[in-house]
């Protein structure tokens, strides 16, 4: 087994005798970097490769795992690394990465959202309903797991058969005893007639020793009981030629349930190892050159799938897609709908994920683009507005009377590791305590052009385990947090005039009263008033700002507090 991680540099020479092909990679002399990310296993060079994602980068210099990338390129025959208990976690690690390609292909085939130019960046030999080398290392291993007792029952039943009817004087000529504690002989081969070879007998002889061969050559540290009769060396290897034909010689005898499984597990194996199988392949792969669109898909599948429901408006269907994939072509990493910053009514929550190393964050074309996208959301809503359509009852981005905005929340995810053993928690860390802010006018709160995007970590292998494990209630209970997480960063940022440099001022008034006071006074609140839809007409102050702190002081504002 090699790791690689993609974006790094790797002699040519070492890639080359593992991979059978140049696509994975970019050649620049006697070095190539790694373009792609994925799974890729040879069956003429007998060799497992995973292509990491970038996040598993540290810095320059050294991984996430505290080892240099050509120490993890073959940690597994390095004695330094592969006997410590340490390291263990690097096969759970990258079952969990493996079947995310999977989720990924399964998700793609179903998704007929999706775009061309992302259609094409998933690369792979595989069919929806074929399993790969490491898909039948894993199922061996874990029929062994579940049914290894039964299945040494069955042994042990047969070699007691084995031994009825025995020729003692035969047995005691020809074998030597081992003696135990009280001197008695017991003896380990016991001759008798020779019997017809059981068929069960044989299917398992051909189970355990492709176990025996996967735990050979995958280190797996499984303990298979000595009593099993196991083929090696290279009668194994001509058994791996041959056994698709040995196999279906005692394919019609009756076997129980279990054993029918460990027979197709057998086949499935023998149809890719036997050199007269028509399906064999030279080579199997996943991968994708863009590993954005997986992330993205991760972060989405984790925030938004599948437990948002649908709305309608009159009899066309306006779900979450209608703002995700907007009209000039973007679209938008994650949206969700939750409550305002400022009052009861609802807002639409805007994210997008970065798929950078772990220490990197959005540069300023990012930072532009998730304006963009929030704009588009703004103005989706106020088409609505203009053609006379409620969209939602209790979602206002833009009010009548003030003609100000809602604050309308955005966010950047970024994956990051900092504990290789952490599967379990999220980690949802805030970047920093001050979001990003653009702006028109620096000092109108309410205005479109007004926009805040606060920034988070997120665990990349809580992500990674969640996307092809999904739990209901475990992710349910993650989105109910999360949102609370974005929601009160916000809440908070605005109740601190240090952070925000704005002050929210309140109070209650009827829509006439507030109309005349804001028609009387436009020029003075254009831009830094709003009257939600709880009644109350808000004024922000920025700065302390002279004219607006005498009209706050003159018609009795008092200060608000978001909650």
């Amino acid at each position: 087994m090699k790791i690689l991680i993609e974006g790094e540099e790797y002699n040519i020479d070492d890639l080359e005798l593992i991979l059978d092909d140049p696509k994975f990679y970019t050649q620049k002399g006697t070095t190539a970097t790694i373009s792609s990310v994925g799974y890729y296993h040879s069956f003429e060079k007998k060799e497992l490769v995973y292509m990491l994602p970038k996040v598993f980068m540290k810095d320059k210099e050294s991984t996430i795992f505290d080892l240099t990338k050509d120490q993890l390129f073959d940690f597994q025959s390095n004695d330094t690394f592969k006997h410590k208990e340490e390291f263990r976690w690097i096969r759970q690690l990258l079952i969990y990465f493996y079947n995310s390609l999977k989720e990924y292909k399964r998700r793609y085939s179903e998704n007929l959202i999706t775009e061309l130019n992302q259609s094409i960046e998933l690369n792979t030999n595989l069919g929806d309903n074929e399993y790969t080398y490491l898909d039948l290392l894993l199922s061996f291993v874990n029929y062994y797991k579940k049914n290894k007792d039964s299945v040494l029952f069955k042994h042990i039943s047969f070699k007691s058969n084995q031994v009825k009817n025995p020729k003692w004087e035969k047995t005691i000529r020809k074998s030597l005893p081992i003696f135990n504690s009280t001197n008695t002989p017991i003896y380990t081969e016991i001759k008798n007639k020779k019997k017809v070879v059981d068929s069960e007998e044989e299917l398992i002889t051909y189970f355990f020793s492709i176990l025996n061969h996967f735990n050979l050559e995958h280190k797996l540290h499984l303990k298979i009981d000595p009593s099993y009769t196991l083929i090696k060396g290279n009668t194994f290897e001509n058994l791996q030629n041959t056994g698709l034909s040995k196999l279906r010689k005692i394919k019609h005898r009756y076997f129980s349930d279990s054993l029918k499984n460990m027979y197709r597990l057998c086949e499935m194996y023998f149809q890719q190892t036997d050199t007269t199988s028509v399906r064999k392949k030279k080579e199997e792969f996943i991968s994708v050159k863009n590993y954005n669109i997986i992330f993205e898909d991760m972060v989405d599948k984790l925030f938004s799938d599948k437990l948002d429901e649908r709305k309608e408006l009159d009899d066309e269907k306006i779900s979450l897609d209608d703002l995700k994939y907007n009209s000039d072509g973007k679209i938008i990493d994650h949206i969700y709908e939750d409550q305002s910053l400022i009052d009861t009514s609802n807002i639409f929550y805007i994210g997008d994920s970065k798929y950078y190393k772990s220490n990197s964050e959005a540069g300023k074309i990012s930072k532009y683009k998730q304006f963009t996208y929030a704009k588009n959301v703004i103005q989706f809503n106020i088409d609505f507005l203009n053609e006379g359509i409620i969209y939602k009852e209790n979602i206002r981005y833009r009010d009548e009377i003030t003609e100000g905005y809602n604050i309308t929340p955005n966010f950047f995810v970024y994956g990051f590791i900092d504990d290789v053993n952490n599967f379990d928690e999220p980690k949802l860390i805030p970047k920093g305590d001050k979001p990003i802010k653009s702006f028109h006018f620096k000092d109108r709160l309410f205005d479109r052009d007004t926009l805040f995007v606060h920034q988070y970590q997120i665990n990349f292998l809580y992500i990674l385990q969640a996307y092809s494990a999904f739990n209901y209630n475990r992710i349910k209970e993650f989105r109910q947090k999360t949102k609370e997480i974005f929601r009160n960063q916000f809440v908070d940022f605005f109740n601190n005039p240090n952070k925000s440099e704005f002050e929210i001022y309140e109070k209650v008034l009827d829509k006439e009263l507030a109309e005349k006071l804001i028609s009387d006074n436009f020029k003075l609140l254009n831009g830094n008033c709003f009257y939600t839809i709880d009644g109350k007409l808000l004024i922000s102050l920025f700065n302390d700002d002279i004219d607006i702190k005498s009209f706050i002081e003159e018609n009795s504002f008092i200060l608000k507090e978001l909650r």
